[in-house]
């Protein structure tokens, strides 16, 4: 890995980079995805099964884009028992951590006869996007599902591109049945997105879209947001170990090529303040990187948007990690709690040497859909959250309104919106 001394410049170099990796970059495929949209609004089913037949090379059609319980009962059967005993340990936690974020309604009453609340209430319909391609991602099935399941949603609607046989990956298929989906359709890419959000003869029409993909997904997102409501327009995965002379080398290694491995356009950024740890890192990852199965991949994400920068301080290192506002942060230094207490920004922040970013991705519990491309400056984890909405609740009786009627009045009065005086007027009228 490039070994990099963290300056001004340096840094500017190195967000310019990362910065290169947003959907937002990419607009030469805006309009292929925009055609694609337009398609699938128009003409609905056909175009879903004409994209999924020229896209992913299978023949889907009205009678078969529904995934039945006989093919999740063959997928509980090709699937290792191990591995779906796995999957359920794995919901205990992630489920026990997400019913933590419940949200309730609550009302205030006051003795003058005013009542004022919020009353909470789960989306009715979520569409979930999982992806196929370069990696299966049961992972990501769960940490959809779990959280809506959480919320309360009524109906959950998965879509994932089926294989050239027509038939969708055996493990992810078992995840959407362990985590409580209720309807799981053979549609990927940019015309899945679009049957979502529009509807079509097969797919039903939901109120928000969730879930990870390619450029066309995460740009079809972007382009029906409006239409329907989005998690996020997500970017390639990255992560930044933060670290210092008391940091493992070899762990440090394993934990960037983590995610160096998920695309060629996925980021992998070590700070330290040792210029000992960083060669050593350096060397362990190139051990690792050729003995790795997916080495290819790997180095070019490392060659593309790998960096170890060597900082003079830990306050520097630490303004250039919030700078950053990385998707994962570890922390790998004498005292990482008292670090964490500096950071501001980051999707999800491990810390000390035994939490590595894996644990995150499958098993601890909290979400693994986390915001990228510095977008940890305003965005959050998925959550459940995500999943509801919140309406405001005003009650005023004759008595609570009268010593303050006058007020509005003279209010909207000042904005030249005499409609609304007058509808407070008429209830004072003698």
């Amino acid at each position: 890995m490039r070994i990099v001394e963290l300056t001004k410049d340096t840094m500017q170099n190195v967000l310019e980079d990362l910065l290169k990796r947003s959907p937002n970059s990419y607009g030469e495929f805006e309009g292929r995805v925009t055609e694609i949209i337009q398609n699938v609004k128009n003409d609905r089913d056909k175009a879903v099964f004409d994209y999924t037949r020229r896209f992913d090379g299978a023949d889907i059609g009205a009678e078969n884009i529904r995934v039945t319980e006989e093919e999740i009962q063959e997928a509980y059967e090709q699937v290792d028992k191990s591995l779906v005993e796995v999957i359920r340990k794995a919901l205990v936690n992630i489920r026990s951590y997400h019913e933590k974020q419940r949200q309730y309604s609550w009302f205030d009453s006051k003795p003058d006869g005013t009542m004022l609340g919020q009353k909470v209430t789960p989306l009715s319909k979520v569409g979930v996007y999982v992806p196929g391609g370069k990696a299966v991602y049961p992972s990501s099935v769960l940490m959809n599902i779990v959280p809506a399941k959480a919320a309360g949603v009524e109906k959950i609607i998965m879509t994932t591109p089926p294989g050239k046989d027509g038939k969708i990956n055996p493990s992810t298929l078992v995840a959407a049945h362990e985590a409580g989906a209720d309807e799981v359709y053979k549609a990927g890419g940019a015309q899945a997105i679009a049957a979502l959000a529009f509807g079509t003869e097969s797919i039903p029409k939901v109120d928000k879209i969730v879930g990870p993909g390619n450029i066309y997904v995460a740009l079809a997102k972007k382009a029906v947001y409006g239409h329907v409501s989005i998690d996020s327009v997500a970017g390639p995965s990255e992560i930044l170990v933060l670290a210092d002379e008391t940091a493992n080398p070899r762990f440090v290694a394993a934990d960037l090529l983590s995610q160096a491995e998920h695309d060629e356009m996925a980021s992998a950024i070590l700070i330290t303040t040792s210029r000992e740890l960083a060669k050593e890192v350096s060397k362990e990852v190139d051990a690792f990187t050729a003995e790795l199965s997916r080495k290819e991949i790997i180095q070019k994400s490392l060659d593309n948007y790998g960096y170890i920068l060597i900082a003079e301080n830990m306050e520097d290192a630490i303004d250039t990690v919030n700078e950053i506002a990385s998707e994962h942060l570890e922390i790998v230094t004498k005292d990482p709690f008292q670090v964490m207490t500096k950071i501001k920004n980051a999707g999800a922040i491990f810390i000390g040497e035994y939490s590595s970013e894996p644990l995150g991705d499958y098993f601890a519990g909290p979400n693994h859909v986390l915001p990228t491309n510095g977008t940890a400056k305003f965005f959050s984890p998925l959550s459940v959250d995500d999943f509801i909405k919140k309406s405001s609740i005003i009650y005023y009786s004759r008595e609570a309104l009268e010593p303050i009627h006058e007020d509005i009045i003279k209010f909207a009065t000042a904005e030249q919106l005499t409609a609304h005086a007058n509808s407070i007027k008429v209830r004072f009228e003698k």
